[in-house]
């Protein structure tokens, strides 16, 4: 009876033993090992074997965290209060820091950001916050960066997502914008205007130049107004389209045959 309650404390104690000795850490894992509370070389990925009892193993992922950042109340440069959140894509490149420096890499990783989120557009005005977005994306991710490397944290990027307005901006903000469109409708007219302008003062050079030109632009009108057959035009006739007639006329004409004096002039008989 004693012998088989010792053989099944012995086979519960291997049984344990390897339970805890033996870990799998999977490909993007890996396992710092505190023995007798100190750092022993990484270990990981694949089997792992510990001392029971005296190896405590912290596993550690080193694939990209996508961490939220909650909107945070910010007051612009210009004075406009806005809401704004962020996201944050970070992970781990040294795992023994991670754990050794930090209480948790990943909370310290997120109020880093949230402070840095509100430094950075507080210096901001709104019109970059709205505009230079790449700007400003790059300039978190080096702050946020910096501090948390010596933590063994590599932040890969960082995009804002939301800027909330008030309704009041919002109206402003329409109505800059549509007074901006406005004004370039304006201008890109103004510009066809003078580009039209331009080309027939050009037109108008060429055809006072060569006349015929203008009896050929003419004969296009007649024939554009042909087509429409419901309508009726009285379209004067230039005097440039017959002027070769009557010249022609004019030569084939006779001349007036004009009386040659010879200084003898009839005498006029006196009444009787």
């Amino acid at each position: 009876m004693f012998s088989a309650s010792y053989g099944m404390f012995v086979l519960f104690a291997v049984v344990f033993f390897l339970w805890s000795a033996i870990k799998i850490l999977n490909e993007y894992e890996r396992g710092v090992v505190f023995r007798l509370g100190r750092v022993i070389p990484l270990k990981g990925p694949g089997l792992v074997i510990i001392l029971p009892i005296v190896d405590r193993l912290v596993r550690v992922s080193l694939r990209t965290v996508t961490m939220d950042v909650p909107s945070q109340d910010i007051i612009t440069k210009d004075n406009v209060t806005v809401k704004v959140n962020a996201v944050v894509y970070f992970r781990v490149i040294d795992p023994i820091r991670a754990v050794t420096e930090i209480e948790d890499y990943y909370f310290g990783t997120s109020q880093i950001a949230q402070t840095t989120l509100r430094s950075v557009l507080g210096q901001s005005h709104l019109d970059d916050l709205l505009s230079k977005r790449e700007d400003i994306n790059a300039e978190l991710q080096r702050i946020i960066d910096l501090q948390t490397e010596p933590w063994g944290i590599k932040v890969t990027a960082v995009e804002t997502k939301n800027v909330d307005l008030p309704v009041e901006m919002q109206r402003a903000i329409a109505k800059q914008a549509e007074a901006e469109r406005e004004r370039r409708a304006k201008i890109i007219h103004a510009d066809g205007e003078q580009q039209a302008a331009q080309k027939l003062a050009d037109a108008a050079k060429i055809m006072s130049t060569e006349p015929a030109t203008l009896q050929l632009r003419y004969l296009q009108t007649l024939t554009e107004i042909s087509a429409e057959k419901n309508s009726t035009i009285i379209f004067p006739l230039p005097i440039e389209l017959i002027t070769p007639f009557l010249d022609y006329f004019k030569k084939k004409s006779p001349q007036p045959t004009s009386t040659a004096t010879s200084g003898w002039v009839p005498s006029r008989q006196p009444d009787k």
